[in-house]
């Protein structure tokens, strides 16, 4: 099965992808991996986008879409793979469709979370990260066993920069101007599946269990 997954900052994305992968044993690629990938690998579009990245520009459309390409063709991307973070905008979302064509495969299904502007800001405004690992809390949803202290490695807990809540909202303004004409684009093609996100994250796997 072919897949893309699309939803706001907060509204519990990544979980998801993660459930999903393992449950239908499906090759996960996200842009962010995809391009630590291709340039650690040293690819044709990993060197190319070096050299934006290098410059603090971005990286354009033709090369995204060349990285998504070579990850696309590889052999373990054949027995299915959701897509999580590209397209980005309908340009991409067409290029997508000729790569596509072009290796043989269709997309299947595109799965979009939805949940309230208020509940993502809450979501995400409340959100703490541990310095050390990585690991993901919240003021409300998922305390630690001691506040400010991480429950895997004891590192500190701290409140990302941009999860304040003028810089919250205006990330999510940004992410929905940029996706409003993609997810149209998708609704008119039939393969938009828009999911309730503000519920138990369990019930949300299985909302997006039944539409698949």
């Amino acid at each position: 099965m072919n897949l893309l997954i699309m939803g706001p900052p907060g509204a519990g994305k990544g979980t998801q992808a993660e459930t999903l992968v393992k449950e239908l044993g499906i090759t996960h690629i996200s842009t962010g991996d995809m391009f630590r990938s291709a340039i650690k690998e040293g690819t044709e579009m990993g060197i190319k986008a070096k050299e934006y990245m290098d410059k603090g520009e971005l990286v354009p459309d033709y090369v995204v879409v060349g990285m998504v390409k070579e990850r696309l063709s590889r052999p373990e991307s054949t027995g299915g793979f959701l897509l999580d973070g590209f397209p980005r905008n309908v340009v991409q979302a067409e290029a997508l469709d000729e790569t596509l064509k072009t290796i043989g495969i269709k997309l299947d299904s595109v799965i979009n979370i939805v949940v309230p502007r208020d509940k993502l800001v809450n979501r995400l405004t409340g959100r703490r990260i541990c310095r050390s690992c990585g690991s993901s809390y919240h003021v409300q949803f998922k305390k630690p066993r001691v506040e400010g202290i991480c429950d895997n490695c004891g590192g500190e807990l701290y409140q990302r920069s941009d999860d304040n809540d003028t810089a919250v909202n205006n990330r999510l303004y940004v992410y929905e101007a940029s996706t409003r004409s993609l997810i149209d684009y998708y609704a008119k093609r039939g393969l938009l599946r828009n999911i309730n996100g503000d519920q138990d994250i369990h019930k949300v796997m299985e909302d997006i269990s039944k539409n698949l």
